[in-house]
């Protein structure tokens, strides 16, 4: 990482990071406004960049500035290896803060240790949120994690998939992952049909007709089906209510994931839900730690997706 210092006043960048209404860290808070807030920064439409460095003392600063296409060229820059030097122009600076609203992992040489400045008059330095527990932050940096792995996450649903109808054939139960309601799918009956002796004792055609109703999706991952997580439910009824009072910039964001096809990033107080618009949904809620809950395509999520991409932030 490029060192911009020539004295000890001076500091030495590490890293950086944007925050626009459309890229922002996500572990700050459920959209720009707020993310904003967090460090003290009103919330302008052309957002700012944060660079992270320390000082000839060690101490920790977060610089915000209004060029944000330096802080973008940088980025995209050290993504590929390169060397940028990070320079703002003094006259971009629009505040210097103490500490570091996120983890860095790296240090500049030939200082001291990564250390909080003094307090000063505006308050206790920045620190990043507390991630050791599930809550808010957890659950937003697991669906940027998910939006980022996507191909990974959806072999790991069909595998999961593959393995509960493995294991209902062997009459071991299925696995309760969210939210397991109605009858097995397809797959599943067909081959459990032959082996278990408690699909034999009971109404095995009235079970058929149940799963041939169900052959295109589980009912389990259906917007607004019956069984449906209720956290899940409410998740997409407040993404529902977006569509008729949009929320603030940011809680909806948009970035491509191949030709004509979207990923979303969609956030509420409590809730997270990342999606392609071609493919399925994956929602993850405070109140079920460390748990990933699909929403199959079905006839109500298409639509949904379609009308949030539309009030979606993109970046530039």
């Amino acid at each position: 990482m490029p060192v911009s210092a020539t004295d000890d006043d001076a500091l030495f960048v590490l890293t950086a990071a944007m925050l626009t209404p459309a890229q922002f860290p996500s572990v700050l808070a459920d959209d720009y406004p707020a993310a904003c807030a967090e460090l003290g920064l009103d919330p302008v439409d052309d957002g700012y960049g944060l660079v992270f460095g320390q000082d000839g003392t060690g101490a920790r600063w977060t610089v915000a500035i209004s060029d944000t296409a330096l802080v973008a060229c940088a980025l995209a820059a050290w993504d590929c290896g390169l060397e940028y030097d990070l320079s703002p122009d003094e006259r971009s600076v629009v505040a210097a803060l103490p500490g570091w609203p996120l983890p860095v992992a790296v240090a500049a040489p030939g200082v001291p240790d990564p250390h909080d400045p003094p307090e000063t008059e505006g308050g206790p330095p920045l620190s990043p949120p507390d991630t050791a527990t599930w809550g808010p932050a957890q659950r937003r940096l697991g669906a940027d994690e998910i939006a980022l792995r996507w191909r990974i996450w959806r072999e790991q649903l069909v595998a999961g998939d593959e393995s509960e109808a493995s294991d209902e054939a062997g009459g071991s139960g299925s696995v309760d992952p969210p939210p397991a309601t109605g009858a097995p799918d397809e797959a599943a009956q067909e081959s459990t049909a032959p082996e278990s002796t408690a699909l034999e004792s009971a109404d095995q055609e009235t079970a058929g007709k149940k799963s041939a109703e169900q052959r295109e999706e589980p009912s389990r991952e259906e917007p607004g089906a019956n069984g449906i997580h209720p956290g899940v439910r409410r998740a997409l009824e407040a993404a529902q209510e977006y569509l008729r009072t949009p929320p603030p910039p940011g809680r909806i964001r948009s970035t491509a994931a191949g030709e004509g096809v979207r990923t979303l990033r969609v956030d509420g107080e409590d809730w997270s839900l990342v999606a392609r618009t071609d493919d399925i949904a994956f929602v993850l809620l405070d109140e079920e730690p460390g748990e990933v809950l699909p929403v199959g395509r079905g006839p109500e999520l298409p639509g949904l997706l379609e009308a949030l991409e539309k009030l979606a932030v993109r970046p530039a």
